[in-house]
């Protein structure tokens, strides 16, 4: 007999911490992971947005390109300009095939001798196979034995200043390394909550001393996943395979300002004809934010009509703002209708129910921009 189950879930190194909070756990991306503690969704938000949340991101997948030519490589696979990034800054950008669509999304930093890429965990496989397959000159080494931590919130900085003074002078998407009470870290001021953070790769093997000592400061709890995805969606930032995928451009996807000028002039890149094209004549879809009125949350497919009823687009992700104070949404709708106050209707359970266009982000940035 053959057996057809799928593989157990992965783990990370803060596997049993997990389990000793107390935390819901659920298979993601292929790992075993919280979804929430048992304070629950809406406390780990709101204390993420007033003190300082704890996630375990060692999921996603940690590479490190070495080579003179490795920027210059890259640049062959995304839209980005990797080649005028500055040592100790980092920058965020897409893999893209050739008709122009997001094979994922990453960040990439300028560790002054190497590259270090952090690539979604969904995607952590291709993705190293396609740079593998793709990449000429780089020695592409998977960090299979670092994991991954990510403390964010208004509260985040004084946290790690009592930790790690030196990070004091860093700027929003900017890079350093760091000692903590003997642990080499490297520490990227950014994350994925719209708020002030860290990013810190660390030793598998340190990972739970860390969390342990992050965990011990007054203003930190442990968050779950559950959170993560709100906090993110109040940000308005995409979540792969949902915001963007292999058929959304990055036009389409509002992420034309992680194309910076050179690479849209020159291209150079998969798919930079069709994303030329969109920047010269528009596309003929947008990502948006959506205000539904009412109570009623908008989930992942709802259609978006016109007055008339006529489908114009599709919800992507939505849920309950817990900041905002009611539901959001974002998703695509044609170009005509994506303009701010714009009136479009979500049908929710089959009742089209009103719903205005919105900038985003729902909840404001407080990135450290100095």
């Amino acid at each position: 007999m053959s057996n057809t189950q799928d593989p157990p879930p992965q783990v990370t190194p803060l596997n049993a911490l997990h389990r000793a909070l107390g935390a819901k756990m659920v298979p993601f991306a292929g790992y075993d992971m919280p979804v929430q503690y048992p304070a629950g969704v809406l406390a780990e938000h709101n204390h993420t947005r007033t003190a300082a949340g704890l996630f375990d991101v060692s999921h996603m997948g940690q590479v490190r390109l070495d080579g003179p030519a490795a920027a210059a490589a890259l640049e062959t696979l995304v839209p980005a300009d990797i080649v005028n990034l500055g040592i100790g800054k980092t920058r965020y950008t897409q893999f893209t095939n050739a008709q122009g669509g997001i094979l994922d999304d990453l960040m990439v930093t300028n560790a002054g001798d190497h590259l270090f890429l952090v690539v979604n965990a969904a995607c952590k496989a291709q993705d190293i196979a396609h740079m593998r397959a793709h990449l000429r000159g780089p020695t592409l080494t998977e960090l299979d034995d670092r994991a991954l931590l990510a403390l964010q919130g208004p509260r985040a900085i004084d946290v790690m200043l009592r930790l790690a003074p030196a990070i004091r002078s860093m700027k929003f998407m900017s890079f350093g390394t760091a000692t903590i009470v003997g642990m080499t870290v490297w520490i990227t001021r950014s994350g994925y909550t719209g708020e002030d953070g860290v990013e810190i790769s660390v030793a598998a093997s340190d990972c739970e001393r860390l969390a342990r000592l992050l965990l011990d400061q007054p203003e930190v709890k442990p968050i779950g996943l559950g959170a993560r995805d709100s906090l993110r969606l109040e940000a308005g930032l995409c979540l792969y395979g949902h915001d963007i995928d292999t058929t959304t451009s990055p036009v389409e996807a509002d992420l034309v300002w992680s194309i910076q000028k050179r690479r849209r002039e020159a291209g150079g890149f998969p798919g930079a004809a069709r994303v030329q094209a969109e920047l010269a004549s528009g596309p003929k879809r947008k990502r948006v934010g959506m205000l539904p009125d009412g109570r009623a949350p908008a989930r992942e497919h709802t259609e978006v009509t016109d007055a008339s009823g006529r489908k114009i687009g599709e919800v992507t992700s939505g849920g309950f703002g817990p900041t905002v104070g009611g539901p959001i949404a974002m998703g695509y709708v044609e170009s005509a209708f994506a303009a701010a106050g714009t009136q479009v209707q979500l049908v929710v359970r089959g009742v089209p129910r009103p719903a205005k266009i919105v900038a985003m982000p729902f909840t404001p940035h407080r990135y450290f921009r100095g």
